[in-house]
C-alpha cells in the first residue's frame, strides 16, 4: 500500500513532508479551539449562538483569506505564500491567548483565519503539481493525514492541560501552545522548490501578456466546474468541519463526558480520520475520485446518524469515534488531487482555494445553524439535519463533475471569457494526449 512512497524523488519527498507538517499545525490549532470552546462557554457565560459565531467568524475569514492566498499563489508562487500563511496564523494564535472578552477574541480569530485559509490551498496545489499522475491521489491525499496527526496532538494536549491547569489559565495555555510548531514548519519549507509546471506557466503569461485575473474561474469556460467543486467542498469540508467543531460540546452537554474523557474520545476520532485519509487517498487512485467520494459520503451519513442517536455510553460511545472519524473526516483526502486536476495551471490556486474555502464558509454558516437549531431541537437532531443536507448536495456534485484520475497536468493559461463551458480536466487531457 505504501510502495509508491519509495518511488518518490527527494524533491517529491521534501514537498510531502513540508506540507504534511504544515497541515498538522493547521489542524492542531483548529482543534485546540474546539476544546477551548466549552471552557469559554462556562468561563465567559457564552450562549451556544455566541460560541457558534466565534467558529463562524474564523471560518468565514479563512474563506476570504484562502481565496486571496490562492490567487497570490498563482501570481507569486506556491511556496512563498505557504510560508507567509503559516507564520500569520501562528502569530494570531498566540495573541488569542491574551484576549479578555468575547469581542476581542472574535476580532483576533478573524485575523487568524485569514492565514489559516491559505494554508491548505497553497499546499494542495504545490503537492498536486510536484507529484506525478500515477501517485497524485495517494500522495496528495496521504499528506492530508497530517490533519489527523494535528487533531490527535490537540486531543492529547487538551487532555493534559485541562486536567492539570486551572480552567482560567488552561484555555489560554492551549491557544499559546499553537504557535510553537510553526517555527519548525517554516524551517522545513526552506527546502521546498516551486514546481516547474508553475514556472513554465508564469513564463508563458509573461510572454503573452495574458493574465487570467481573479475572475477567470467565473468565466463561462470554468463557471460550472467552480460551482460544482464548491458544492462538493461544502458537503465534505463544510459539513464535516461543522460536526467536528461541535463534538466536544456534544460530548460534554449531551453525553456528559468529562473534559478529559472527551479528549480521549476526540483522540480516537482523529486516529480514525488518520486511517481514513490514507484509505480514501489510496482508493482515489484505484476507484477514481468520484466513486471514492460517493462511498465515503454515504458512509459518513450512516455513521453520523448512528453516532448521534444510538443509546451508546462509556467505551462503546468512545470507540464509535473511530469509524466516525474514518469516514466523516477521512473523505477530505481526495479533494486535493481532484481539485488540482479540475483547474488549469494559471488559475489552479485561485480556483482550488475558492472552491475549498467556499466549502469552509458554507460550513461556517452550518456551525452557526447547528447552534441556532439546538435552541429549538436537540443538538443531535441539529447535527443530523445539517449532515443530511450537506452530504446530499455533495453526492449530486460528484455525479455532475468529470472523472480526472490519472490525467497529466500541463502548463495552461486558463479560460477566457468567451470559451464554452468545458472542464480543465478535459482540456489538459487533450493537451497531454491522454484518452
Amino acid at each position: 500500500m505504501f510502495g509508491w512512497y519509495r518511488e518518490l524523488t527527494n524533491r517529491e519527498r521534501n514537498t510531502f513532508w513540508g506540507c504534511f507538517a504544515g497541515w498538522a499545525v493547521d489542524a492542531m490549532d483548529a482543534q485546540l479551539f474546539s476544546f477551548v470552546l466549552p471552557v469559554l462557554i462556562a468561563a465567559w457565560g457564552l450562549t451556544t449562538a455566541q460560541a457558534g459565531y466565534l467558529a463562524t467568524a474564523t471560518l468565514l475569514s479563512a474563506a476570504v483569506g484562502g481565496w486571496a492566498c490562492g490567487y497570490l499563489a498563482d501570481r507569486f508562487g506556491r511556496v512563498r505564500v505557504m510560508q507567509f500563511t503559516i507564520l500569520w496564523f501562528s502569530v494570531f494564535t498566540l495573541i488569542a491567548g491574551f484576549t479578555q472578552n468575547f469581542e476581542q477574541l472574535i476580532v483576533v480569530r478573524v485575523l487568524q483565519g485569514l492565514g489559516f485559509g491559505g494554508e491548505w490551498a497553497a499546499g494542495a496545489v504545490l503537492m498536486g503539481e510536484i507529484i506525478r499522475p500515477i501517485h497524485r491521489g495517494k500522495a496528495v491525499g496521504s499528506v492530508q493525514s497530517g490533519f489527523g496527526v494535528g487533531w490527535s496532538a490537540a486531543a492529547i494536549l487538551a487532555s493534559i492541560v485541562l486536567a492539570y491547569v486551572p480552567a482560567e489559565y488552561a484555555w489560554r495555555t492551549l491557544l499559546m501552545i499553537g504557535v510553537l510548531p510553526g517555527l519548525l514548519v517554516l524551517h522545513l519549507r526552506r527546502t521546498i522548490e516551486e514546481p516547474e509546471l508553475y514556472q513554465q506557466t508564469r513564463a508563458a503569461i509573461k510572454a503573452t501578456g495574458r493574465d487570467p485575473g481573479l475572475s477567470a474561474i467565473f468565466h463561462p469556460g470554468m463557471l460550472q466546474v467552480t460551482i460544482l467543486a464548491s458544492l462538493l467542498a461544502f458537503g465534505v469540508v463544510g459539513v464535516g468541519g461543522a460536526i467536528v467543531n461541535w463534538l466536544p460540546t456534544f460530548m460534554k452537554t449531551v453525553r456528559h463526558l468529562s473534559p478529559s474523557a472527551s479528549g480521549y474520545y476526540v483522540f480516537l476520532v482523529t486516529g480514525g480520520s488518520f486511517f481514513g485519509f490514507l484509505a480514501s487517498a489510496y482508493l482515489s487512485d484505484v476507484l477514481g475520485r468520484r466513486r471514492t467520494f460517493q462511498l465515503f459520503l454515504v458512509s459518513s451519513w450512516v455513521v453520523t446518524i448512528a453516532y448521534m442517536f444510538l443509546p451508546l455510553s462509556g467505551w462503546g460511545l468512545i470507540l464509535m469515534g473511530v469509524p466516525f472519524g474514518f469516514f466523516t473526516i477521512g473523505n477530505y483526502a481526495a479533494l486535493g488531487p481532484f481539485f488540482t486536476e479540475l483547474f488549469p495551471t494559471a488559475v489552479r490556486g485561485s480556483g482550488q482555494s475558492f472552491a475549498y474555502n467556499f466549502g469552509k464558509a458554507a460550513g461556517a454558516v452550518a456551525v452557526s445553524c447547528i447552534g441556532i437549531l439546538a435552541q429549538w431541537i436537540t443538538l443531535a437532531e441539529a447535527i443530523g439535519l445539517i449532515a443530511l443536507l450537506g452530504y446530499s448536495i455533495a453526492i449530486v456534485a460528484t455525479l455532475l463533475l468529470p472523472e480526472t484520475k490519472g490525467i497529466n497536468l500541463v502548463p495552461g493559461l486558463g479560460p477566457t471569457a468567451d470559451e464554452d463551458d468545458q472542464s480543465a480536466a478535459t482540456r489538459e487531457q487533450t493537451a497531454a494526449g491522454s484518452p
